[in-house]
């Protein structure tokens, strides 16, 4: 009898009751209270050292032996996902339980389904249980004897085939699930303890051992276990830490704290059953995204500007809670090898916390979460290959996101300013690093520039600008400057202006919004044309100098004189010539692809020779022969009589510094101190010019 109460304690019959009633009829008639684990210790010992079986020894299938080792020390590059993969699968225990359950193809529990944790620093043990659906002995052998089922052969072949070429494994990994086998890791020994709560199975319960060395296993029938299925590891002394409660607590937080099971650890639940992104949004308070935000993003001091929520079952399922930060990044997060700020969740379980291929790196700003069922749970899931199916997330996220903001500047564009000037250095960077152009094309519907139709300040879409643009016309024009006002002063713009007068010019204002019209090279089938190159192209305008109102050089002055400065010049221009484009300015010049020699300045001319950088640009310098400045070289170029040494000296002086002006003009001269001096010896010979002028005079009175 006492035996019988033994087996029932010890099968979970009466786990729920810490005392149960013995009535005793024989002796004296009173009801007796006992505590099995006080009364009957020794029956329990009794019953497993003299009825259980050690149990049959048995190999891993095929080359499972071979994968043992490299499971355990290769497989994953934190040892601690050892404890999700091992919640995970008690996770899922239970939620086949519950899907059972309402079929009715398993016995009835009145428990409540969980899984608990414990740890031991002193036996230097660690135990995952779960009362989910258990395992039979032979769904034991089924699921723990062998890896992947048939695919350890596989595994193996394509393994050694790797190593033989030199190539990375990984990417093979996750075609072979294992995650269990993570234990050996950390355990010198595994035990699974398992009672199957299926229809038509008995209540017998059974024990799996291995110490994954050797390549063997035992499978013996287990008195003690209790429906579900329990997991003891023996810790290895190197990974004693994961004995201790606030060490497990933390990995459990970390990467199961939203799953759908509670987990108790030592008795205390410590995850969330009901994360934010699984609710109905319309129910979830500000302050509940806010909390959130904070947890995923790790800044306390900061909130969502935008919040992007959206579920989704086709083509792929999804649930994907977004936050674009109210904070401005700091330097640091602008960083393109700073993480993607994205979770990656399967069934509320984490799979990666930096999950970089899940969005572009220019969208690295947001930070959130994404849960998809369809994401395949693989034996190491940190390191996801490049599936199929996290591309297409990649593409439904970037829409969604572009799509958001989108609507956003069209609700609020106050708000979407504040954003744009925050974060458009990720959207340009978008644009240069997109491969595919139609994407290049949905960023750029968010950029904003100012523009010569309106005041400083107001800016216009390229849509807003492809809208206003006369019958024929096919490009959208722009002028790369510092700031409005140089911009307005720019030759290149008089010049526009003096042709086609209600042409309307984007103004770019940092140095590398130019680079990022230059790579997207068309919108809405318009080609972006910066205006040097429209000047540049411009056939119409010739070397002929015209008849003008005013003084101006006549053909045959403007010939002679563009003839002397190609000789003074020399390399550092490929032509001079005298044109009528310009109204104001003396003089400008014109260098094939502009931008693109703006952007080698700054990078691989940097520092090299001023002769160098000449002859990669080969700028063209255009004379103004209406200028005043213009015809006064020309007399000092033809100057004749006891000044002509010191006139050429200052005409050469003069055609340095208008060639210094041009560069200026174009963005084009990157070394100002060479500039400042030669302006300097051109003021000095100016004003010696005037002193002796001053003093003939004086000698004449």
């Amino acid at each position: 009898f006492t035996l019988s109460l033994a087996r029932a304690a010890s099968r979970g019959l009466i786990s729920n009751h810490r005392y149960f009633i013995i009535r005793c009829a024989a002796a004296s008639q009173k009801t007796q209270f006992f505590q099995p684990s006080v009364i009957f210790p020794r029956f329990f010992a009794l019953e497993t050292a003299s009825s259980k079986p050690e149990g049959k020894v048995k190999r891993f299938e095929a080359d499972t032996h071979k994968l043992l080792d490299i499971v355990a020390k290769s497989l994953y590059s934190d040892k601690e996902v050892f404890v999700r993969e091992l919640i995970s699968n008690a996770s899922d225990a239970v939620e086949r339980l519950r899907f059972l359950e309402t079929s009715g193809n398993v016995k009835g529990s009145d428990s409540p389904l969980e899984i608990h944790v414990t740890t031991d620093e002193a036996a230097h043990t660690l135990i995952i249980s779960d009362n989910g659906i258990g395992m039979t002995a032979e769904e034991m052998e089924k699921n723990l004897g062998t890896i992947a089922k048939s695919g350890s052969r596989e595994y193996v072949a394509q393994l050694k085939q790797n190593n033989a070429s030199g190539q990375d494994s990984s990417n093979i990994i996750g075609q072979f699930g294992v995650g269990f086998y993570a234990a050996f890791m950390v355990a010198d020994k595994v035990e699974v303890q398992s009672v199957s709560q299926a229809k038509g199975s008995d209540l017998k319960g059974h024990r799996w051992v291995s110490t994954g060395s050797d390549g063997t296993y035992s499978i013996s029938e287990c008195l003690e276990a209790t429906p579900g299925t329990k997991i003891i590891l023996h810790l290895k002394s190197d990974s004693a830490e994961f004995a201790k409660q606030s060490v497990v607590d933390a990995i459990i937080r970390k990467y199961s704290n939203f799953i759908g099971v509670p987990v108790f650890l030592n008795g205390k639940q410590i995850n969330v059953v009901d994360p934010v992104w699984t609710k109905d949004p319309s129910k979830v308070t500000e302050e509940e995204y806010k909390a959130f935000f904070q947890f995923i993003s790790g800044n306390k001091y900061d909130h969502p500007r935008y919040r992007i929520t959206f579920n989704t079952d086709s083509p792929i399922n999804i649930r994907a809670l977004l936050f674009i930060p109210a904070n401005k990044p700091s330097i640091f997060d602008m960083a393109r090898e700073s993480d993607i700020g994205l979770s990656l969740y399967s069934r509320k379980i984490l799979i990666m916390s930096k999950a970089n291929r899940l969005l572009p790196r220019w969208l690295r700003f947001v930070r959130g979460i994404v849960d998809s069922e369809d994401i395949p749970l693989n034996l190491s899931r940190e390191l996801l290959q490049d599936h199929g199916l996290i591309r297409k997330i990649n593409h439904i996220l970037t829409s969604r996101v572009l799509r958001y903001l989108e609507n956003e500047a069209k609700r609020n564009f106050a708000d979407f300013s504040v954003f744009l000037s925050d974060y458009g250095l990720y959207l340009k960077e978008g644009i240069v690093t997109e491969p595919d152009q139609s994407t290049r094309e949905e960023i750029a519907k968010l950029l904003r520039f100012e523009s010569s139709k309106f005041p400083e300040g107001q800016t216009t879409s390229f849509d807003e600008y492809a809208s206003r643009m006369r019958a024929g016309e096919r490009n959208i024009y722009f002028l790369s400057a510092p700031n409005r006002e140089l911009a307005e002063k720019s030759p290149y713009f008089e010049a526009l202006k003096k042709k086609h007068d209600d042409t309307e010019v984007l103004f770019l204002y940092e140095p590398y919004d130019e680079l990022v019209l230059m790579n997207m090279g068309q919108y809405d089938r318009k080609n972006f044309c910066s205006l040097e190159k429209y000047l540049a192209d411009d056939t119409s305008d010739t070397d002929t100098v015209e008849k003008s109102e005013g003084e101006c050089l006549t053909q045959d002055q403007a010939n002679k004189l563009s003839e002397w400065a190609e000789k003074i010049l020399g390399q550092k221009v490929k032509k001079v010539k005298v044109t009528q484009r310009l109204a104001q300015h003396p003089c400008c010049v014109q260098v094939a692809e502009a931008g693109a020699m703006r952007h080698l300045l700054r990078t691989s001319l940097m520092g090299r020779p001023s002769t160098e950088k000449y002859l990669v640009m080969q700028p063209i310098l255009e004379l103004n022969p209406g200028h005043q400045l213009i015809r006064y070289l020309f007399q000092l170029v033809t100057s004749e009589g006891p000044n002509q040494v010191q006139d050429n000296i200052l005409a050469t002086a003069l055609i340095d510094y208008l060639l210094d002006a041009g560069m200026a003009h174009a963005g084009l001269l990157d070394e100002n101190r060479d500039m400042v001096t030669r302006s300097s010896q051109l003021l000095t010979l100016l004003s010696e010019r005037v002193t002796t002028a001053s003093d003939k005079k004086s000698q004449l009175k």
